[in-house]
């Protein structure tokens, strides 16, 4: 349920100030309807989660992982935070850092192909 919160409307905005290089690719690439006519928001709450890339038409996130995603703590947390968006109808989608910087092409093919239903 969308409503006022203070505090989510500005960890947001803090998130989207301080996004990675490849978050900020990525992005440039998905806004304005760019991919496929589908329509993004990036650094969503939903839950208790802030999301890197959503696509709400499509019930789908786009995560971007550097490094921090790596341990199997970190691992854990991760795979606990999906099934608490899978529980809400959302799809994932995680991508590294380097395939966005190096392969932009084929994560955005990826993207499309998982909005279109083909994958």
């Amino acid at each position: 349920m969308r409503g006022e919160q203070p505090w989510k409307t500005n960890r947001a905005r803090v998130l989207r100030a301080n996004a990675t290089l490849a978050e900020t690719k990525l992005w440039s690439r998905l806004r304005n309807r760019n991919l496929g006519g589908f329509k993004f928001a990036r650094q969503v709450p939903i839950e208790n989660y802030f999301v890197d890339f959503v696509c709400r038409e499509a019930r789908l996130f786009i995560e971007v992982d550097g490094a921090t995603h790596s341990s199997d703590e970190e691992r854990a947390a991760d795979a606990e935070r999906e099934a608490a968006l899978r529980r809400q109808g959302y799809e994932v989608m995680r991508v590294t850092n380097v395939d966005v910087r190096e392969n932009i092409e084929g994560v955005l093919d990826g993207v499309l192909a998982m909005l279109e239903g083909r994958v």
